[in-house]
């Protein structure tokens, strides 16, 4: 029986591709674990999913770099065979004040989160495309592009292109196969900071409409819906907990959380 394959990146931090990682392997995937500096995180998260028996391997690439990405995607490809999912997780997100933004920090962000996620949709997906199943490419992009908060002028820029480039993809790579498919999950508060202040923590679980704060799972669970929904492309979920619509008036201000 053929077994699927998911590619995610940044999935070797405890963060989002971690769990999205997770998920899909205790949904029957094969694993490939993508990281860049993060190797001890990676084989470990291998070792786990190797103990129950899933087929996973690690994989070391610079996604800012057009070479880097042609070497994981074929060695991915000759690990596996086969690639039937793609998440792009990996980012960076860190808080820098407009004053010190230099033109060397937005590159960082732009190459990371933007030109990463580019490189990594076209090599990959291209491959994918010529595969008779085709299959589906997630983004992760991020809630806060529609009321950028302070002190990330440099990151909201960089994560305000991925729902364009995810309607550019969906298109580009249906037109060469109509069974692969290409969606965004824009997360809102589900891993806040483990050293953030309690009242900024607070402040940040009232801005949404749920009054709590969201789980890596619960954008695991909106990975999984996007892959096995097979009529859904082109489209950016919040999975938020209201975040994105809910502004109050002590919040109008502020963000401080992804």
């Amino acid at each position: 029986m053929r077994k699927k394959v998911a590619v995610i990146t940044g999935a070797g931090k405890k963060r989002l591709g971690n769990a999205i990682a997770r998920t899909l392997a205790d949904h029957g995937y094969c694993i490939a674990i993508h990281y860049n500096s993060s190797h001890t995180e990676a084989t470990r998260l291998e070792r786990l999913l190797g103990k129950k028996g899933i087929d996973a391997a690690t994989f070391q690439a610079d996604l800012r770099l057009e070479g880097d990405v042609e070497a994981m995607t074929d060695a991915v490809f000759k690990r596996f065979g086969h690639v039937d999912v793609l998440v792009n997780s990996a980012a960076i997100w860190r808080p820098v004040p407009l004053e010190e933004i230099d033109a060397d920090e937005f590159r960082q962000n732009f190459e990371t989160n933007t030109l990463g996620t580019f490189l990594t949709c076209q090599k990959v997906g291209l491959r994918m495309a010529k595969q008779s199943t085709g299959g589906c490419i997630i983004n992760i992009g991020d809630w806060c592009i529609t009321r950028p908060y302070l002190n990330y002028a440099a990151y909201m820029p960089s994560k305000g292109a991925i729902p364009t480039l995810t309607r550019t993809f969906a298109h580009e790579l249906a037109a060469r196969n109509p069974k692969l498919r290409v969606n965004c999950i824009m997360p809102g508060p589900v891993m806040l900071p483990k050293d953030m202040p309690e009242e900024e923590k607070a402040r940040a679980i009232n801005a949404t409409l749920l009054k709590r704060e969201g789980k890596p799972e619960n954008v695991a669970h909106a990975a999984l819906f996007l892959i096995e929904n097979d009529f859904i492309t082109g489209v950016c979920i919040p999975v938020d907990g209201g975040r994105s619509i809910y502004a109050p008036e002590n919040m109008s201000h502020l963000g401080g959380e992804p």
